[in-house]
């Protein structure tokens, strides 16, 4: 596994299992550097959900993807970012 591998793995474990508002939140600037769609609107519902300090280019990003999606897209990212949150 390479090492930016790695260290998203253990972002995504800080967040997703111990509630980690600041991993989340590196999460989501790494899918923003990216050009992420669907992975940077679930890390961005996770980064909302623990609370952390979403700013507006953060806001400003998944507004112009979630625009272009329908509504049923929109509801399977939702459900799919609610299930990373589970135990």
């Amino acid at each position: 596994m390479t090492s930016t591998r790695l260290a998203t793995a253990r972002l995504t474990e800080r967040a997703c299992q111990q509630g980690d508002a600041h991993a989340a939140l590196a999460l989501l600037d790494q899918s923003i550097v990216l050009r992420h769609r669907r992975i940077a609107l679930i890390r961005y519902l996770l980064a909302q959900q623990l609370g952390a300090p979403l700013q507006s280019r953060h806001h400003e990003y998944v507004e112009k993807i979630a625009a272009r999606l329908s509504a049923d897209a929109l509801a399977r990212i939702a459900g799919a970012a609610r299930a990373r949150l589970r135990p």
